[in-house]
């Protein structure tokens, strides 16, 4: 079993998630710990249950996701994984940060791509990368087949989608990405959003009002 832990980091409360495994690996998805006791609190976690992190992943690119990854990096001495296409979203991040009156230092080290259909190991456990481009063009989630979950970025959220007017974005690519991707997993899979709380892909294609089912 991976289980997952969600914080709620930074002043436009992202969701940032440790997968853990019973092993003690773990992986970190998105650190969007900005303060330093964000950050501490990553850490006391990550400790009180012994983990060991082996993966540093981003879903994508925008500051709210990746003000922790030079943090994580660092700390762990792991390198970054994300789809190639994030890249030049990542290098901007920090003018766009600036602009939310939020600068950080920017992660610069290591990166390694992942691509769809991609398996991450974490334990005995899988994560299978799926690429669903449209809030941001590199956009991917992680879907668990074994415990029945899928960490969506902000790609699906509980009663919506994300936003398609920042640089990248494109709506008809975002829609077909859920679509295609996200309602073909079975109806009870979880969905761990970006932002908010937690939803299921059966209830979003029959009640999201932005994209619904056919």
């Amino acid at each position: 079993m991976l289980s997952v832990h969600k914080f709620t980091f930074n002043p436009i409360q992202e969701n940032t998630y440790v997968l853990y495994a019973e092993n003690g690996d773990c992986c970190i998805i998105d650190p969007g710990c900005y303060f330093d006791e964000e950050r501490n609190e990553l850490v006391r976690f990550i400790q009180s249950k012994n983990l060991k992190p082996v993966y540093l992943l981003n879903t994508h690119c925008h500051l709210d996701h990746v003000f922790g990854n030079k943090f994580v990096s660092d700390t762990w001495q792991l390198p970054l994984y994300l789809h190639e296409t994030e890249k030049m979203v990542l290098s901007f991040a920090p003018k766009s940060a600036d602009m939310y009156g939020l600068p950080f230092e920017n992660y610069n080290g290591e990166m390694k791509w992942l691509n769809s259909g991609d398996i991450v190991k974490i334990g005995d456990n899988e994560l299978k990368v799926l690429f669903t481009p449209g809030h941001s063009p590199g956009s991917v989630s992680f879907y668990n087949e074994k415990d029945g979950y899928v960490i969506s970025g902000d790609v699906l959220f509980s009663g919506s989608i994300g936003r398609t007017d920042l640089p990248g974005g494109d709506y008809d690519q975002l829609e077909h990405s859920i679509k295609t991707e996200l309602y073909t997993l079975p109806d009870e899979t979880k969905v761990y959003s970006g932002h908010g709380g937690g939803t299921s892909i059966g209830f979003e294609k029959r009640n999201n009002p932005f994209v619904r089912e056919d």
